[in-house]
């Protein structure tokens, strides 16, 4: 005789990609435990720059606690041929700080009827035909028809399902006190610099009384990512800012061949390796895979439809920014040029607004010509890595 699980779903850990797949399994009439090794509101390392899809997801859960709404944007090329671009109407991108917005989800899974266990750290987890087990650092177990695994990509459920990474990027950044006038500069607008080294990349992003500045390059190069944050913040005339917080992250992109599941255990966000490997944007990911992932759990049938969802949905797009990531590695000074164009402009809006798919910007003649001239990968070359 076999005794049913404690709870039809379990869920490792409290972002953005858990969090999602709580309220969708919740919402689906699931019974819901939320497993989180710290305690909300915490502290994340991110940018904090929701794009559309990020936040017309959310949007449709909760009241988006915004701190600056982005219709500008200046682009630098290792700090020199500045140019500013602007666009009226809906943002081009949201500012929300991860501990306020995670803080938010959080408050709507409780509210969908989810149970969450804050300061319960997950030690290892299992399964067997029927069920799923989580052993926490307590000594205690518990029992779940499905495990989703959100708690990053150095993670237990990571390890389990056996997810490889082909990209890895270490991002450090530093949260500085704004003052008035840093206020009144930035208000409504970004930067994104172009880094010195192949595929790098710098920002600043206002969040009210806070400026987040930072940058990511690819990993092993951290004496020149540390370089680069400290001359990016010297270049922006920010060094006499306090310093809030100076936090850092490894961005590890799954390789396409990679598992999204094991058994009843699925991963997804950044457990899975699902970002956007130009830009290295992984909350919009972690949003989508989510909620996938609690929707197809809390169906409790075939929980292969999670993979189909992934592989149809975001996979494409993850190839996708893995070519122009090429392209940009190779030739920086001319995608700079080309975000001034007319073309480029739309297409860097329509991206971050969610209306254009990086598909379908490789998919436009211009750009597959571009490509074809500039010894990227033609969009139509088959499915890359990643």
């Amino acid at each position: 005789m076999h005794e049913d699980p404690e709870w039809d779903v379990a869920v490792i850990g409290a972002g953005p990609a858990g969090l999602a797949a709580a309220h969708a399994a919740a919402s689906g009439g699931a019974r819901v435990v939320v497993l989180e090794r710290a305690e909300h509101p915490r502290y994340k390392t991110c940018g904090g720059g929701l794009l559309g899809i990020a936040l017309r997801i959310s949007a449709e859960t909760l009241d988006v606690p915004a701190r600056d709404e982005i219709n500008a944007v200046t682009f630098t090329h290792d700090g020199r041929r500045a140019f500013t671009r602007r666009s009226p109407g809906k943002p081009v991108v949201t500012m929300v700080r991860r501990s306020d917005f995670d803080h938010a989800w959080l408050r709507a899974v409780v509210r969908a009827g989810a149970t969450v266990r804050q300061r319960c750290l997950v030690r290892a987890v299992s399964q067997s035909e029927r069920t799923a087990t989580v052993s926490l650092a307590d000594g205690s177990d518990l029992t779940a028809g499905v495990v989703i695994g959100a708690d990053g990509s150095a993670g237990v459920s990571t390890r389990h399902v056996g997810v490889t990474f082909d990209q890895q990027d270490l991002g450090l950044e530093v949260e500085l006190a704004a003052t008035p006038s840093d206020r009144s500069r930035w208000r409504g607008r970004l930067l994104l610099d172009w880094g010195p080294v192949p595929g790098s990349y710098g920002w600043l992003f206002p969040k009210d009384d806070q400026l987040t500045v930072g940058v990511i390059m690819e990993k092993g190069r951290g004496a020149e990512t540390r370089h680069y944050l400290r001359d990016l913040v010297s270049r922006l005339g920010l060094t006499d800012r306090e310093v809030l917080r100076d936090s850092g992250h490894l961005t590890r992109c799954r390789s396409g061949t990679a598992p999204l599941r094991r058994g009843r255990i699925l991963v997804a966000g950044d457990a899975a390796g699902l970002l956007e490997p130009w830009t290295r944007e992984g909350i919009s990911y972690a949003l989508r895979s989510g909620t996938w992932a609690g929707t197809v759990a809390a169906a409790g049938g075939d929980l292969s439809a999670y993979d189909r969802m992934v592989t149809d949905g975001l996979a494409p797009e993850m190839a996708a920014g893995q070519r122009l990531l090429g392209l940009f590695g190779r030739h920086p000074a001319l995608v700079h040029a080309a975000f001034a164009s007319p073309f480029g402009w739309r297409a860097f809006t329509g991206f971050c607004r969610g209306e254009l798919p990086m598909t379908r910007v490789l998919g436009h003649r211009a750009m597959r010509a571009a490509v074809g001239m500039l010894g990227g990968r033609p969009a139509d070359a088959g499915p890359a890595t990643g």
